[in-house]
């Protein structure tokens, strides 16, 4: 058993200086901006909307959030200038600092917030707690992860590589693309031809209520239909995308190429951000964005440096396409804070009402998480079926609106109460460590090649981690699920060559 770190670090033929030129240049550059960026998250933005006017009241609460919201900046700052690549755990952390850290904050000291607060004063002051001890427990899977080694097989007599890969399989990858253009035509034709796309997503969801694939009372035909129409497109897209980006003989091939143009003209109007879910188009751009350059450690950083003003200036105004010309929201706003506490981020209220809620229904001990998990079973199958964590507490607000969120915390609180939120961030975070140590891993000469399946998965996980972490999981599972089972169908493992065609 050898660690996959020795090999990883083996210095390159050819180039002996350049292996240790380049930490060299990152560990001066690092240390440049560590203190600007630092004390840009963790003391001056907080500061800006401390000052901020409002009406909100600087009680236990106020300093809880602020609390939290330090910790997620400095561990955001942490994951931005490691000289490792955290492709899951910088997503989660960029996630965590504005949705549950730098936009509550900005609830709380305007004393506004998207979704009203039913319960006492207390129970936000519990959510709010429990969001920082499960972003503790989240660190500490981490930390157990990263002190448990990477290992794999003994390189075999054959070959210099060594142990065998999951790597896509070339003629079920072949399949997957015929699958992706077929699955959308179909999408496309049910929603009467590709203009719909380009319209809004109120037109698309009209035109998929009137389409019949969805019965009353369950929407499985149309997540179905939905999911199979833009996963393996995006899926498809992203292979052919990692073989041109690490294989010279692939760009020098017209047929990938011209199959390559052709999944891209498929994924602009099937996963375009006009007639998507903004959450849904992020996941399309990181993931061919980390697919592209996947060894580039510039962009993983740029990504998540930028994601926080993305976040909070360009996000809450990305929805101008959810409705017709007639129906869009205006936007009217006198301060960059506002739409964080007028439209979207409405995680941290949703806890404290989801508190609520518990205290006077009680847990529902996996109830919730097993409807998640059997998402694809109709309602006319299971006539208990529970919904949306999100659904079921908008409506005992008695509000008209269920389309509300019902982060990840909440989801485990529901069901197994605190000591299941910790141990299922922890899990989580464990999960999220090892992943990001072998994608590393993938992504370098030392992995198994353009084929490697994990090169695709993991930049797909991380742009789906904001939906996942946003939930409510009924909602999030299917496409998930999709992707998983395209995944599984096409991958194959052989044995790792040292000498690759390239």
């Amino acid at each position: 058993m050898t660690s996959v770190h020795t090999s990883a670090r083996t210095p390159t033929r050819g180039k002996p200086s350049d292996a240790p030129a380049r930490p060299i240049a990152w560990a001066m550059l690092s240390r440049a901006l560590s203190v600007p960026l630092i004390l840009g998250l963790v003391c001056f933005l907080p500061a800006v909307i401390a000052a901020q006017p409002g009406s909100g009241v600087r009680d236990t609460a106020y300093w809880l959030q602020l609390v939290l919201t330090c910790y997620a900046g400095a561990r955001l700052a942490t994951m931005i200038l490691s000289t490792r690549r955290r492709l899951l755990q910088g997503v989660f952390w960029m996630f965590v600092y504005i949705a549950m850290g730098v936009a509550p904050f900005a609830q709380v000291v305007i004393g506004q917030t998207p979704t009203p607060m039913v319960g006492p004063r207390q129970d936000l002051v519990t959510a709010i707690a429990m969001v920082l001890v499960g972003c503790a427990a989240y660190d500490l899977g981490a930390l157990l992860a990263s002190r448990r080694p990477l290992r794999r097989r003994a390189p075999s007599a054959r070959g210099s590589g060594g142990g065998k890969a999951a790597v896509a399989h070339p003629l079920r990858l072949r399949l997957l693309v015929l699958l992706a253009f077929a699955a959308s035509a179909f999408y496309v034709l049910k929603l009467g031809g590709p203009a719909v796309f380009f319209s809004s997503r109120q037109e698309i969801n009209e035109t998929v209520a009137a389409s019949g694939v969805v019965t009353e009372g369950s929407n499985v035909g149309s997540a179905f239909v939905k999911g199979f129409g833009q996963v393996p497109a995006l899926l498809a897209l992203l292979f052919y995308t990692r073989r041109l980006a690490t294989s010279h003989r692939a760009r020098r091939t017209p047929s990938t190429v011209l199959v390559w143009v052709a999944l891209a003209a498929l994924n602009l109007v099937v996963n375009n951000p006009i007639s998507n879910a903004r959450y849904w188009f992020l996941t399309v751009l990181m993931a061919f964005v980390f697919t592209a350059f996947p060894s580039s450690a510039a962009f993983y950083r740029t990504v998540l440096a930028t994601g926080v003003m993305g976040a909070l200036v360009v996000f809450p105004y990305a929805d101008r396409f959810r409705y017709e010309e007639g129906g869009q929201r205006p936007v009217q706003s006198a301060s960059v804070f506002e739409p964080l506490v007028t439209k979207d981020y409405d995680q941290m209220v949703m806890f404290a009402n989801t508190i609520s809620w518990v205290d006077t229904r009680g847990h529902t001990y996996g109830r919730q998480l097993t409807g998640s998990a059997l998402f694809f079973v109709p309602r006319a199958v299971w006539s208990g079926k529970p919904e949306d964590t999100g659904v079921r507490v908008g409506q005992w607000m008695g509000l008209r609106m269920t389309n509300l969120s019902a982060p990840l915390w909440t989801e485990f609180w529901v069901d197994l109460g605190p000591a299941g939120m910790v141990g299922g961030m922890a899990l989580i975070g464990y999960a999220a460590a090892r992943t990001d140590r072998r994608y590393a891993l993938a992504v370098t000469r030392a992995g198994p090649g353009s084929g490697s399946v994990l090169a695709i998965a993991a930049p797909l996980i991380a742009g789906y981690t904001f939906i996942l972490l946003r939930g409510p999981l009924l909602q999030a599972v299917g496409k998930l699920a999709i992707a998983a089972l395209c995944l599984v169908l096409i991958t194959t493992f052989r044995e790792q060559r040292a000498a690759r065609r390239r």
